[in-house]
Order: structure tokens, then C-alpha cells, then sequence
């Protein structure tokens, strides 16, 4: 893998600050630093919270992307899901009229600042949106603990649910779940469990999960994920952080070279966002997104420009995790 120095990375860094049209995850706008590699642009968006080791992963995939061949692709479409996040029912079906053609979607729930009746009532209105032939997952985020989990997930049972992400935090708790609701027939997929593990196949290897959620930058690139995908022989769902649309480029980019891709992929949240960086953002067509790099607007960048104090962090916090992922070049490797 190719290893520009940090010089080369700060050549081209550009931060951008852009607007949501929904608050989601607790924030209202998306920051993230776009470079620009000898292959084309790429994004360096951990969210702001996290720590410098963490966020290595991130840039390491930055730079798989900006700076090296992408694998064969196997496809050129990327059916994508529908996001709603914890909206009141009234607003569900504005915000499922943001995803044409998506036949699935990904509700938030378990937020700290909401209860499960509420979350009932949110996932209750998309069903009735998208009528009995859609398919629907919830994500929980780690918000449950494992009595929580299986009291929410018999509740929601009632609306046929493909899957439930991530319902609780620790893996000895997964194991749990799956066995407490395996006679509900719902399957559980971990993302946390995944993406912010020292060991990102001990939940596999665990029987922890059904299926894995599989995010390009947080797993330190597209070669490194596939590499997971292969060791941990589950199905996947490639999904995405909420990325500009040069970040969920390098998600369809992953999801293009997965061999087997049975489910829709989260890699539609471009919808989340008021602003993109591209004049021809990565928006859900037919319920698909197109596989392709995309090349931000000289203009776009101006305008949504983050202030100079936040360049100014997100630069300073760039060297400091290059720093990291030069001292420990192998921590986040799967050999």
C-alpha cells in the first residue's frame, strides 16, 4: 500500500463543514477533510469524539482510496436502504420522500433521550409507508442492555423485521440476544462490534451475529474490509458514516467488489444532507446508488468551508493520527 508522507496529505486537505437536513446522531452538520491522492478524492471524517488510535483506521482507509487502485468491481449499481433517524411518525414520510425507489429501511431507535413507545410509533409509520413488501432493520447503536434488547426487539417483532443492528454494546452480550429472540427469527447484525474492535472478527468468531455491518474508512480501507468479510464468512451490508458523497464512493467502491451482497447497503445518506461537495452528488436513483469516484466543485468547497478554527482542528488532528498510524502501521491489519 502506498504511504504518501503528511506533507502530501496537508497539500490538498480541505475541510468542509455541511449542513444536515434532519438532526442526526446528535448533530446538525456533517464535518469532514477531503484529500486528494494520485487516484483520486478521498475522505478523512472520523466523528469528532473519537480518539486519535480510533480515528487511524479512518485515515488508513483515506488512504487506501486516495492513493491506490480500488479492486474489481462486480457491479456498477449499489442498491442502497432508506435512513430514518429518531423523527417524530409525522415526519417519516418526508423523510423515506428523500429515497426514491429504496424498498428498505434503517430505523434509528434506543436514543437515550427517547423511549421505546416512541420508537414503536416511528418504526410503526414506516411500515405503513413503505406497505407489507418492504423491508425494514432498526439499529440500536449499542443502546440496549440485553433485557432492554429483547423486551424492544418483541415489540417491534409485529412489523417484520429483516434485521436489528448492533442492540447491544458488549459481544457476550449479542450472544445473549441471539439466544434469548432466536425463536422470533429475527437475525442481529453487529456494527460497532465490528468497525471499533481491536479484533474485528472476534464477534464472528464469537457466533455473535447473523450478519456483519461492514463500513469502508473506519475499517482502515476497502482491502482491509474485504480481507474481514473473507475471514469472517457472514453476510454482509456495506453502509457508511454519514460521508460526503466522495466518502460513500469509497463505500460503493467496497460494497462493487464484495462477491456476495444480498442485502441493501446503507450507503444512501447522502439524502441526510443539505449541502454535498459535488454538484452530482451520490443520491439513491431507483433506489440505487452508481459506483464511481466523485470530484468535488472548487466552488462547493468554498462555500461550505469550515470555519479556521475547525480547519485548524481537523489539520492538527490529521498530523497527530497520521503520527499514530505511522508508529503502528500494523495495528489495524488483518493478516
Amino acid at each position: 500500500m502506498t504511504s504518501p508522507s503528511l506533507d502530501d496529505l496537508l497539500s490538498t486537505a480541505r475541510v468542509v463543514a455541511l449542513p444536515l437536513v434532519t438532526r442526526f446522531r446528535g448533530i446538525d452538520v456533517r464535518e469532514a477533510l477531503l484529500l486528494e491522492g494520485p487516484h483520486g478524492w478521498t475522505e478523512f471524517s472520523p466523528f469528532v469524539e473519537y480518539d486519535d488510535h480510533e480515528a487511524s483506521a479512518w485515515l488508513e482507509g483515506a488512504i487506501d482510496y486516495g492513493w491506490n487502485e480500488t479492486p474489481p468491481a462486480l457491479r456498477d449499481r449499489i442498491s442502497v436502504n432508506a435512513t430514518v433517524p429518531g423523527v417524530d411518525p409525522d415526519s417519516v414520510a418526508a423523510v423515506l420522500a428523500r429515497f426514491p425507489g429504496c424498498r428498505t429501511a434503517k430505523v434509528k431507535v434506543a436514543a437515550s433521550d427517547q423511549t421505546l413507545a416512541q420508537d414503536v410509533a416511528r418504526v410503526r409509520a414506516v411500515r405503513e409507508v413503505l406497505g407489507p413488501e418492504g423491508r425494514i432493520r432498526v439499529d440500536a447503536n449499542a443502546g440496549w442492555n440485553v433485557d432492554e434488547a429483547e423486551h424492544a426487539i418483541h415489540a417491534l417483532a409485529e412489523f417484520d423485521l429483516e434485521y436489528v443492528e448492533q442492540p447491544c454494546e458488549r459481544i457476550e452480550d449479542l450472544v445473549e440476544i441471539r439466544v434469548r429472540t432466536k425463536y422470533m427469527g429475527i437475525p442481529i447484525a453487529a456494527d460497532e462490534s465490528v468497525r471499533k474492535a481491536d479484533d474485528p472478527l472476534a464477534v464472528a468468531e464469537a457466533g455473535a451475529a447473523d450478519l456483519l455491518v461492514i463500513k469502508a474508512q473506519p475499517l482502515g480501507g476497502i482491502r482491509r474490509a474485504l480481507r474481514i468479510v473473507e475471514a469472517a464468512g457472514l453476510p454482509v451490508v456495506v453502509s457508511s458514516a454519514l460521508d460526503t458523497s466522495v466518502g460513500l464512493a469509497m463505500g460503493a467502491a467496497l460494497a462493487a467488489s464484495v462477491t456476495e451482497l444480498d442485502y441493501d447497503c446503507g450507503l444512501g445518506t447522502a439524502s441526510l444532507l443539505a449541502a454535498d461537495v459535488t454538484g452530482s452528488p451520490l443520491l439513491p436513483v431507483d433506489g440505487a446508488i452508481d459506483v464511481r469516484r466523485v470530484v468535488p466543485d472548487g466552488a462547493l468547497l468554498d462555500r461550505y468551508a469550515a470555519s479556521p478554527e475547525r480547519t485548524d482542528w481537523w489539520l492538527e488532528r490529521l498530523g497527530r493520527t497520521y503520527a499514530v498510524l505511522a508508529n503502528a502501521p500494523a495495528v489495524h491489519g488483518v493478516e
